[in-house]
């Protein structure tokens, strides 16, 4: 199917149907008695010279390309119908127009064919390389070196100059809370309204004078006034701890999403040193010039 016919069937036949807020299948005269579903079949639309099973639609379903997915169930249901009922009507159209026969069409099937083939080759190859005792090796060699990594809960007040933030450390050591004066004062949008709370974050994640503050600090202890680009901070580091190495199975995506790439790039490469390929577009390649051999070493020894 050209791009053109699967962005229109997809965005007309589907989204369209959406936008109204329903999909009404409109089948012929002869068809509208054969609509519910077969017990014996699992037909549940006919029409002339097609029908429409349960199995097609399950298949549907599963194209997320379609965008059904997240549709209320019914919903998807009808719009996926819908979309078998036209994709149906509209091939027929097209081999009425003996537009099978063309040859622009049949070089595009080829082309589509051998993508297909291409996936479902690579796709069986990678669950060969992709396999638990792959993922559990690479996790263990990624994370045998990691070092916990030190982190500290910390929350901070944000204003615009050091008297304001002398004013609020003040405030803080005549026994104010500190998420108050955070809700009332903080210039910061992201942190204001959760009392300064910015959670755990390590060293590399903050910029270089207020990491260096935050990490100095010892539980609820409260910082001096402390300069950045955004103004001055005001901070109270709450909590420190070693950050976990993550388990394998906080990186079984990432891990499984790495193999895949690699292991078929690995199928790939391997095929390309056994492939015998001519370039005919190119002037062939000057033959590598012969090296003369290597003399014999000279005795150097005197005589």
């Amino acid at each position: 199917m050209s791009s053109f016919v699967s962005h229109t069937l997809r965005t007309g036949l589907i989204a369209a149907g959406l936008a109204l807020g329903t999909v009404v299948v409109t089948l012929p005269a002869t068809a509208q008695t054969a609509t519910a579903p077969s017990s014996e079949s699992g037909v549940v639309a006919r029409g002339t010279g097609f029908t429409i099973t349960e199995k097609d639609i399950a298949a549907a379903s599963d194209n997320p390309a379609l965008g059904a997915a997240n549709l209320p169930e019914e919903q998807r249901r009808e719009a996926l119908i819908s979309y078998l009922v036209d994709l149906k009507i509209l091939g027929q159209a097209a081999e009425a127009a003996k537009l099978d026969k063309d040859p622009e069409f049949a070089n595009k099937l080829a082309e589509m064919r051998q993508q297909l083939l291409v996936e479902t080759f690579l796709e069986k190859e990678v669950q060969k390389l992709v396999t638990p005792e792959a993922a559990r090796k690479l996790y263990d060699d990624t994370t045998k070196d990691m070092k916990p990594e030190q982190e500290v809960r910390a929350r901070h007040i944000l204003v615009e100059t050091e008297d304001q933030a002398k004013a609020v450390i003040e405030r803080l050591k005549k026994g104010e809370d500190f998420a108050k004066v955070a809700a009332e004062l903080s210039k910061d949008p992201g942190s204001k309204d959760s009392g300064g709370e910015l959670g755990f974050f390590t060293k590399d994640r903050m910029v270089g004078p207020f990491a260096e503050a935050a990490f100095k600090l010892e539980p609820n202890q409260i910082s001096e006034p402390v300069q950045t680009q955004f103004g001055w901070h005001v901070i109270q580091t709450e909590e420190k701890r070693a950050q976990p190495v993550p388990s394998f199975d906080d990186l079984k995506p990432q891990i499984e999403a790495f193999l895949n790439r690699q292991s078929q790039q690995q199928v790939i490469t391997a095929l390309r040193e056994k492939a015998k390929v001519e370039r005919l577009d190119k002037p062939a390649a000057p033959a590598a010039e012969q090296k003369a051999p290597a003399e014999a070493p000279k005795d150097t020894k005197k005589k």
